[in-house]
């Protein structure tokens, strides 16, 4: 029979140990009960809120999806992106979330992140059938054409059309444009309503050159989808060519209220921006783009931009190299590394970045110039003649090339060849621009056109060959059957525009230039339309052409030139002293050609002594050009020194022996001196030149001069 604790010794005269809890019990009867009771409570309540809070951060996926679809349908990309991120997080195995999320990635253009979440989706267990057509379209923008052509003829069903699109693209890139071109069309044309065909089918015609076939596709493509944000970027794109960059924002604009953070109209905008002048509104954007996709090189190459015009070649320099050679293949990447490593003395350097620029674009007049230039400062004179010679071999060469050609003979001890580029850099260059000479023969030039008859690249070299030859007839007629077979194409209009002038058919020049302008109005086609309007005696058509160009292209030097020119013809020449001073602050005080229409602004004005320090300054840089010669002579002659003016005069018309203004100049000179027979013959010559604007003046003259 059991017993109480005395059967247990060892507990006999011990306090038996109560629990924790038994103890709080017990305290919480005292005068702490109530302490100790709400300290629970709050414990409680916060390990309940931990719990809650836990849950909170793992997100609903039915519900990311949902609200990820739902930004879809409002254009806002960036935010679908993100919901389905969520999404993914909470169920990295929802292969629906990854397949979303991909597609979302397709039309923000992250080819490499829209590949992660196909593998993630792959492995999530989603057929492979279901993405190869996204598989296709994330490899086509990750540069990988010939997979991107492999995964979309791996495709079928429902996802054909959205692959065939890829492939169209893929061929496209790879320099068959025809071909995508084609097979767009076919995609269009069995399936109209599809919004993202018409679109690919704008951006390939856009590549090829048809400018107008483009626009044509991206409306037909914003008419389908009104909120297609890349339709809209296109559509910013070929209005920027075809009106001009004020123009242009509004469609930038118009996709960045849907999504703020779209990366491509974020770009377009902050280049639109900087070549407006806006330069603090421009690094605004191209930091939004760096947000959206940070170490992005397009907006570091644009914030480089800025920094470079603002004289800053130091941080433009830091955010090139932030790029991590990201820019080594974009033109304008080379360009600017290229001009910063000039300026730091680092010739050769310069001289690899635009040899490479070079190579992808042959015909640009400035890298040549800028090429030759970096291998003549670092010892290389043979390859700048080189990089020159297309350039110089033009008839309408400027003195910098002729004087870069004139010191790379010298260099290499030909004097000879470098006194000869050095009297052709200072005289006029040509009116006309002509293309770079050709060094194949006709037969050559005529059996590369008919082995290759739709090949433009055939055809313009061949017209070209026509014109240096003086065969106009056969030009006008080759270029005339381009024309008609491209006829949203800029190049092939401009191409018939240039061989009629060549002929000297300025009229029906003026209207190919007037057709190039309505698809594409850039600074080529501005100063081919005011040459021919201005030969064909349409100086009004002229000045409204370059009025429009400026509304939407204001801070244009071509074309505040060009405006100088105007009002200085016009006489208006207070309004010439505006323009000409806001680009002398644009572009500096080096430029010979700007102080000397200073000067002679200044000088008609009526004010020669602040004519003087202009005229001094632009004959000091270019002393063999007759327009700083003319420009100092005349300065010279209204400020009261007829001696000084007259030996200035005598050289400028040595130099211009066919200026009517030099030689109406060197008239009232001469009158002034009492060298009256001598001005007599001088008015004469000048009056008989059709374009002389001063002629009045130049009859009163006359007149008054003793026999």
């Amino acid at each position: 029979m059991l017993e109480g604790p005395a059967t247990y010794p060892l507990l006999r005269g011990r306090r038996q140990r109560r629990s924790p809890l038994r103890r709080v019990v017990a305290w919480s009867r005292g005068r702490n009960a109530r302490i100790v009771l709400g300290l629970l409570v709050l414990l409680a309540l916060g390990a309940g809120i931990a719990t809650l809070a836990r849950r909170a951060d793992v997100p609903d996926a039915r519900v990311s999806i949902a609200r990820g679809q739902a930004a879809l349908a409002r254009a806002n990309y960036s935010a679908a992106r993100n919901h389905f991120v969520s999404a993914t997080r909470a169920e990295p195995n929802n292969a629906a979330a990854q397949i979303a999320l991909a597609r979302s990635y397709l039309l923000l253009e992250d080819g490499v992140a829209a590949g992660g979440a196909i593998d993630r989706a792959q492995s999530a267990g989603a057929p492979p059938s279901r993405l190869h057509a996204l598989r296709a379209a994330a490899l086509l923008l990750q540069g990988d054409e010939d997979g991107a052509i492999a995964e979309a003829d791996r495709a079928s069903g429902a996802d054909t059309a959205f692959a065939q699109r890829a492939k169209a693209r893929a061929l496209a890139e790879k320099g068959d444009r025809a071909a995508g071109a084609a097979l767009l069309e076919q995609l269009t044309g069995r399936f109209p309503e599809d919004a993202g065909a018409w679109l690919d089918l704008g951006r390939v015609r856009l590549d090829i050159g048809d400018v107008g076939g483009a626009n044509v596709a991206a409306q037909r493509a914003l008419s389908l989808d009104p909120n297609n944000l890349a339709a809209l970027v296109l559509r910013g794109q070929l209005v920027r060519s075809q009106y001009g960059l004020n123009a242009a924002l509004p469609w930038f604009e118009a996709a960045l209220t849907r999504d703020a953070y779209y990366h491509p109209a974020l770009i377009d905008e902050a280049g639109t921006l900087g070549d407006l002048g806006r330069n603090a509104d421009s690094v605004a954007a191209a930091r939004r783009a760096l947000a959206a996709r940070p170490g992005d090189p397009q907006a570091l190459y644009l914030m480089a931009v800025v920094a470079a015009r603002a004289g800053d070649l130091s941080l433009a320099g830091d955010l090139l190299d932030q790029s991590a050679g990201g820019l080594d293949g974009l033109p304008g990447g080379l360009l600017l590394s290229g001009a910063i490593n000039y300026a730091n003395a680092r010739y050769q350097q310069a001289a690899v970045k635009w040899q490479a620029l070079i190579g992808a674009q042959p015909m640009n007049l400035v890298a040549r110039r800028l090429l030759g230039a970096a291998l003549l400062r670092s010892g290389d004179a043979k390859a700048a003649l080189d990089a020159l010679r297309p350039a110089a071999l033009r008839l309408d060469a400027d003195s910098y090339t002729l004087t870069l050609v004139a010191r790379a003979f010298e260099a290499r001890g030909e004097r000879d060849w470098a006194a000869r580029f050095l009297d052709r850099a200072a005289r006029p260059p040509a009116i006309r621009a002509v293309p770079f000479g050709q060094d194949d023969d006709a037969g050559v030039l005529a059996e590369a056109m008919a082995d290759a008859p739709s090949d433009p690249a055939a055809a313009v070299d061949n017209i070209r060959g026509l014109i240096e030859r003086g065969q106009f007839a056969d030009a006008i007629a080759q270029s005339e059957r381009v024309a008609r077979a491209s006829p949203g194409a800029p190049p092939a209009q401009l191409l018939l525009g240039d061989t009629l002038a060549a002929s000297g058919r300025f009229a029906p020049a003026a209207s190919a230039y007037a057709r190039a302008a309505d698809l594409r109005f850039d600074e080529p086609v501005l100063l081919r339309l005011i040459e021919a309007w201005s030969q064909t005696g349409n100086r009004e058509g002229a000045a409204n052409a370059l009025a429009l160009y400026l509304a939407q292209n204001p801070a244009s030097v071509v074309a505040r030139r060009l405006l100088a020119n105007v009002q200085l013809g016009a006489g208006d020449d207070r309004a010439a002293i505006v323009t000409l001073e806001q680009l002398r602050g644009q572009i500096g005080d080096g430029d010979a050609l700007v102080l000397a229409q200073l000067a002679r602004a200044y000088t008609q004005a009526g004010d020669p002594r602040s004519a003087l320090p202009y005229a001094r300054a632009a004959y000091r840089l270019s002393p063999m050009s007759a327009g700083a010669s003319d420009a100092y002579g005349a300065a010279l002659f209204a400020a009261g020194n007829t001696d000084g003016a007259l030996q200035l005069l005598t050289k400028a018309l040595k130099l211009a022996p066919g200026s009517a203004e030099v030689r109406w100049h060197y008239a009232q000179a001469l009158a002034d001196a009492g060298r009256t027979a001598a001005a007599r013959q001088a008015i004469a010559a000048a009056l008989k030149d059709a374009r002389f604007n001063e002629r009045a003046a130049a009859t009163r003259l006359l007149a008054a001069l003793p026999r």
